[in-house]
C-alpha cells in the first residue's frame, strides 16, 4: 500500500516502509493510527533522525566512501587478494541465482544461530524471480565454475542495501566474503557514485557477525537513528505485560518463545528513546 508517498509492506505481521533509510518519514500520531488501521498489521515500524550524531540503541551499518585497498589493514588486503585469486565475482541475472543459488542459500543456514529456517527450493526460486529493483552478484570457485556465494542488493533512492548475502560454509577458506564485499563496494561507491551502501539495521531477531565483520574489516560505520514502533492496541497491551515478566520467559529454542523474545528486544530498543 502507498501512504504519504511511501510504499509500505506487510511482513510477518509488521508494516514496514519500502524505502531507503535516509528518506525521512514524518507521521503524526493520528496518521500512525490511521495507517495501522488501514493495513490491519499488528504493529507499524519505521525510523527517523537518520545518521544522528548522538549514539542510540538502533542503527544501520553503512559505508559512504571507498578508499581502495589502501584503506584496509594489511591482513584484510591479503585476504581480499587471496579471495580474488581463488574466486570469480560477477554481476548476474536473477535467473542465474534462481537456477544455481539454492544450495548456497540452504547450506548457509548451518552457520546461523537463529530460529528462522530456510524456505524450500520452490519458494526460494519464486522469491528470487519475483524480486524487483535488485542487483544480483555471484561468486564462483575459479577452477570448478561452482557458485559458492551470492548477494541480492536492493537499489533504494541512490543507495544500495546488501539485503541478502549467503556464503557456502565449505568454501569460506577461499575468502569469498572479502572478495565480494571489496568488488561490490568498489562498484557502487567508486564507479556508480551511490551515496552509501548498507548491510541493514541492527539485528533484532538473531545473532549476526556480518556487521561487526564489515565495520572491522571494510571501514563500515554505524549510522544511528530513532526507532518508532506503534502497536495495535491489543498487541501493545500484550507486549507491555510480557515485558514486565521478560526475565521469566524460558530460554529455549522454541518458535513461540523465540518470537516473543524478538518482540521484547524490539520493545527494549523502542523504550530507550523515551528516556
Amino acid at each position: 500500500m502507498i501512504y504519504k508517498n511511501i510504499v509500505w509492506k506487510y511482513y510477518h505481521g509488521a508494516l514496514l516502509p519500502q524505502t531507503a533509510p535516509h528518506i525521512e518519514i514524518e507521521l503524526s500520531k493520528k496518521e500512525e493510527q490511521e495507517l495501522l488501521k488501514l493495513s490491519k498489521a499488528y504493529f507499524l515500524r519505521y525510523i527517523s533522525d537518520w545518521d544522528r550524531e548522538e549514539q542510540s540503541q538502533f542503527w544501520y551499518v553503512i559505508k559512504d566512501s571507498f578508499g581502495g585497498l589502501e584503506e584496509l589493514s594489511s591482513n584484510t588486503r591479503s585476504k581480499v587478494r587471496r579471495g580474488l585469486k581463488h574466486c570469480v565475482i560477477k554481476k548476474v541475472t536473477q535467473e542465474v541465482i534462481a537456477d544455481e543459488g539454492y544450495e548456497v542459500y540452504s547450506q548457509a543456514f548451518k552457520n546461523y544461530n537463529t530460529y528462522i529456517e530456510p524456505t524450500d527450493k520452490e519458494t526460494f526460486i519464486q522469491d528470487i524471480l519475483s524480486s524487483s529493483k535488485c542487483d544480483f552478484w555471484a561468486v564462483y570457485k575459479k577452477d570448478e565454475v561452482k557458485m559458492i556465494a551470492y548477494s541480492q542488493n536492493y537499489i533504494e533512492e541512490n543507495s544500495v542495501n546488501y539485503a541478502t548475502i549467503k556464503f557456502h560454509p565449505e568454501y569460506l577458506k577461499l575468502y569469498p566474503s572479502y572478495a565480494l564485499f571489496f568488488i561490490m563496494n568498489q562498484y557502487y561507491l567508486n564507479e556508480k557514485n551511490f551515496l552509501y551502501v548498507n548491510d541493514g539495521a541492527k539485528s533484532i531477531s538473531h545473532d549476526t557477525n556480518i556487521q561487526t565483520f564489515l565495520i572491522d574489516k571494510f571501514k563500515f560505520r554505524k549510522a544511528y537513528c530513532k526507532l518508532h514502533v506503534i502497536y495495535r492496541w491489543d498487541i501493545g497491551l500484550a507486549v507491555k505485560l510480557s515485558y514486565l515478566f521478560k526475565l521469566f520467559i524460558p530460554r529455549v529454542n522454541h518458535k513461540v518463545f523465540n518470537k516473543i523474545r524478538v518482540l521484547l528486544n524490539q520493545e527494549e530498543i523502542r523504550k530507550s528513546f523515551e528516556r
